[in-house]
């Protein structure tokens, strides 16, 4: 990976840039296309877990509401991990509504760097909070549609020489099998309220993020994972099949399984890697070990989209020291 800034927050200056900066590092932007898993939405159990509260659990509630409660800061993209806290901004979407996001891209094709574009719409393709969820599900053929009108775009408003990674969606079985026995925050205490009763509230209300598989319906949670397999099989089929002349296009499966196995190889069990207060999300240890597999196999599979390295990255190194990135 190529390293190139500077912390003036340090009040460190560099009078000549191209001294660390160095011409054929090949500097990129980095662009994430994303919902609310890539925005890193997170509600923290200190808020509603009894034994946990304090005065100071809540200090930062003020920040988090404004944004949303998204932490896109510490998401799968980058891999930061570290405690919750600065300013973020709100990222929701899904391939039907990202039109209204992308117009806020800011990318000048003749003056700034190519860019790494990564789309990742996780879940809101299959997930909603209907009675009836299936209806509301994006079919493969209004998957292919939207992706392409997103990729239209893209190619008019991104440098030359960038590069697009359209990321999969998961098998979202996972959550109730690691979950619904287990007891939520709020039950913690008198041992009386599980996940299955929480998702169970949720659907009840048709507030849950997804349904379809926060549910007892098996059938429901094989469905939308089909569904879920079709779509990801859609965006393979997109990055196979179409080219663009200003960006080189891929696709990589979103493999949560293989970040759980490894979570067990290092003592760890599933539950753990998911956000404990919505019982949906990947939480911060989850997207330190997707952004550690995802750049790994972006370095692997296809080594041109990071450009090469920066020569001077021991020296920027000791000037600035390890600022907690991934």
């Amino acid at each position: 990976m190529m390293l190139c800034a500077w912390n003036t927050h340090q009040g460190i200056f560099i009078n000549n840039a191209n001294k660390l900066c160095h011409p054929g590092s090949q500097p990129r932007g980095i662009i994430l296309l994303g919902d609310s898993a890539g925005a890193h939405f997170h509600i923290s159990p200190e808020w509603i877990t009894a034994s946990q509260m304090s005065l100071k659990s809540f200090i930062n509630l003020p920040t988090a509401l404004t944004n949303e409660l998204d932490w896109p800061q510490l998401s799968g993209a980058t891999g930061f991990l570290d405690s919750i806290n600065g300013y973020v901004c709100s990222s929701s979407a899904s391939s039907r509504n990202l039109e209204k996001f992308l117009e806020t891209l800011s990318r000048n094709q003749l003056l700034d760097h190519p860019a790494i574009v990564i789309y990742a719409m996780i879940g809101n393709d299959v997930c909603n909070g209907k009675a009836d969820p299936v209806p509301e599900m994006t079919t493969p053929e209004k998957l292919y549609s939207n992706i392409m009108q997103t990729l239209k775009y893209l190619n008019s408003h991104l440098p030359n020489g960038s590069h697009v990674i359209l990321y999969g969606l998961p098998d979202g079985t996972f959550l109730w099998d690691n979950l619904h026995d287990r007891y939520y925050p709020l039950g913690q205490l008198n041992k009386d309220v599980t996940y299955a009763h929480f998702y169970s509230f949720l659907n009840c209300l048709q507030v849950s993020p997804c349904h379809s598989w926060m549910s007892s319906n098996k059938t429901l949670r094989t469905l939308t994972s089909e569904r879920a397999k079709q779509l990801s099989n859609t965006l393979k089929k997109i990055a196979t099949s179409q080219k663009f002349t200003n960006f080189d296009l891929f696709y990589m499966d979103f493999d949560f399984h293989e970040v759980i196995e490894e979570w067990r190889k290092r003592g760890g069990q599933p539950w753990q890697l998911i956000e404990p207060v919505d019982g949906f999300h990947p939480n911060e240890v989850a997207s330190l070990l997707l952004a550690d597999r995802f750049w790994k196999k972006v370095q692997l599979q296809w080594p041109q989209v990071l450009g090469k390295e920066n020569p001077f990255n021991s020296q920027i190194e000791q000037v600035f020291g390890d600022q907690g990135g991934h």
